[in-house]
């Protein structure tokens, strides 16, 4: 049996989350109970299914439009990805009933400014409670593979998550004007933005479209242009200077939140924020809830209950 095992090995690899996941489906039966089980569609499963075959270079599993069966690769790669799972299951179930402490390294990635404004403290507070945990920050705008790349926790704003991935709703988010305290007035509308000096991320541009949007639902289009301050580095150099009175930023609230307690910048629309494409919240996503560590699903409990808004 071992001599007929190992031809899977040659392949691109079967890592613990295919094998874990490979027992899953056969032990359900079908993809769509899979899916159930795992919290994920019934199309994500067929995908990660097919990505799995092609890594193992075989067939299996043999599907009917009524029944899910094994080929014969397929027969001896589960008895291996069964003991995948029973090794993981029982992990899991030994750390729940001992409440053994947490341990081990998550690799997790945000963009910079919601990376170094909210994650890490929010990452310093998590191992002061559990030291075990150690952490691998991958701060970049750049959209990371998350399966690809090996990431435990990915914390992205999204309307619209990959479907392998779990999503949980850690907070909302609001991209406002703000400005020191002593700029003068007046600040009725976003009309007033067109005298000021506009602190923008990205690259350097003679005009810039916003679409606004008022707490009541008006709308309201600007094209602003002449006094565009844009910026190819990190939001928090632009947060820096509006806070030296050099100009207006636009900056999600979560980037100036302390700023805004301390009273060094002030909200100039608070009735006004600019809606990003990607979507209104900012997100968590892990692996599907069997498949994930313990301690990225405390990772993200943690996180909603200290990001999510107070209801007072």
């Amino acid at each position: 049996m071992a001599a007929g095992l190992s031809q899977f090995r040659p392949q691109l690899g079967l890592d613990a989350n295919a094998l874990e996941l490979f027992a899953r489906v056969v032990q359900a039966g079908s993809f769509a109970q899979a899916a159930r089980q795992l919290g994920l569609t019934r199309a994500a499963v067929s995908r990660r299914m097919a990505s799995i075959e092609a890594q193992a270079g075989h067939k299996l599993l043999a599907r009917t439009t009524r029944s899910l069966g094994l080929t014969e690769p397929g027969r001896r790669l589960a008895q291996r990805a069964k003991a995948v799972l029973d090794a993981s299951e029982a992990a899991r179930a030994a750390l729940r009933a001992s409440g053994a402490a947490l341990a081990g390294r998550l690799r997790l990635t945000a963009v910079p400014s919601f990376g170094r404004a909210v994650l890490v403290p929010l990452l310093a507070a998590f191992q002061r409670e559990h030291p075990g945990v150690q952490f691998e920050l991958l701060f970049t705008d750049r959209r990371v593979d998350l399966l690809s790349e090996g990431v435990d926790v990915a914390f992205r704003i999204t309307h619209q998550p990959p479907e392998d991935w779990v999503a949980e709703r850690l907070m909302p988010l609001r991209v406002g004007a703000y400005s020191a305290p002593e700029a003068t007035g007046p600040w009725d509308s976003p009309e007033s933005l067109a005298s000021r000096t506009l602190l923008v991320l990205g690259q350097a541009r003679d005009e810039l479209p916003l679409a606004w949007q008022a707490a009541d639902g008006r709308r309201l289009a600007q094209v602003l242009e002449g006094r565009l301050c844009t910026f190819s580095v990190d939001l928090d150099s632009l947060v820096g200077l509006a806070r030296a009175g050099f100009g207006v930023v636009l900056a999600p609230d979560y980037c100036v939140a302390h700023d805004v307690q301390a009273g060094t910048l002030v909200n100039r629309l608070p009735a006004w924020h600019l809606p990003l494409a990607e979507g209104s919240e900012l997100m968590a996503l892990t692996l599907p809830h069997p498949l994930v560590s313990e301690a990225a699903r405390a990772l993200v409990r943690f996180a909603r209950q200290r990001l999510a808004p107070s209801s007072g």
